[in-house]
């Protein structure tokens, strides 16, 4: 079968570094969400061949587990395939090599088909449900993405914030990664400076639209320290939007 595989180069830009001159996560984020995009089409599973029927893909849940961290100018090699189908779930999974082959990330999500009008979740068809079924097996030991707890009501609460046009996707939602960049800015600098995240992982609950008031709940892992959870909610009506899980690690050469 023909683009089992797809994969693109990426050149890490300044703006896509963080304070310690390497790439920040929402733009790995954005580097798999880009090659996802852009295989669906080579496959004749993109966002206007879904449009035709009055369908449209929605990203469920992802995890990625981050090994190494790429500087700026690196360029880095993102590969991507779809493994299979899991329930209503249609899986696809990803890996990312610095310019020396270096592992660097490796990652698994879930996708949802949507029903533009009912909103309804669409069952994937049977293309999909056979498609590049070898695949699965391709990342050893990379695990699909689970569901996330909710922060602890004890947790700290950040300040509210509102939607801007800048957060918004071609469907007037927040787009997914934004909710990645929000949650680590909530992070103290200093701790920033002298940690790294090593895996990260998202469930997309509900969507949130231009204006909508936002606040994320912060607690960390009562049994094990390197693992914080986060709850963006909307203000109005209380409705959690996303869970955020971050495992952090402190860097070996610390910055500050």
């Amino acid at each position: 079968m023909a683009l089992q595989q797809f994969e693109k180069d990426f050149q890490v830009h300044v703006y896509e570094t963080g304070p310690d001159g390497r790439i920040n996560l929402h733009s790995l984020f954005n580097y798999m969400q880009d090659v996802a995009s852009e295989h669906a089409v080579a496959l004749g599973y993109g966002r206007d061949e879904l449009m035709k029927e009055n369908h449209f893909w929605v990203l469920s849940r992802m995890y990625a587990r981050i090994t190494a961290w790429p500087s700026w100018n690196e360029i880095v090699k993102v590969r991507t395939w779809p493994s299979g189908v899991d329930k209503m779930f249609a899986m696809r999974n990803y890996e990312i090599r610095t310019s020396n082959g270096t592992e660097a990330v490796t990652a698994s999500s879930s996708w949802l088909i949507i029903d533009r009008t009912t909103k309804r979740i669409q069952r994937p068809d049977e293309f999909l449900q056979r498609y590049n079924k070898d695949n699965q097996s391709i990342i050893a030991g990379i695990r699909n993405p689970a569901k996330i707890p909710e922060a602890s009501a004890e947790g700290t609460l950040s300040p509210l914030f509102k939607v801007k046009i800048n957060d918004l996707d071609i469907n007037l939602h927040t787009n997914n990664v934004n909710y990645i960049k929000w949650v680590t800015d909530t992070y103290d600098l200093n701790f920033v400076m002298n940690h790294q995240v090593c895996s990260a992982e998202i469930n997309y609950l509900a969507e949130a639209v231009y204006s909508d008031e936002i606040s994320i709940r912060t607690s960390s892992d009562e049994t094990d320290n390197r693992f914080f959870y986060h709850s963006v909610s909307r203000k109005t009506d209380q409705k959690e939007l996303c869970r955020v899980k971050l495992e952090w690690e402190e860097m070996k050469n610390k910055l500050v």
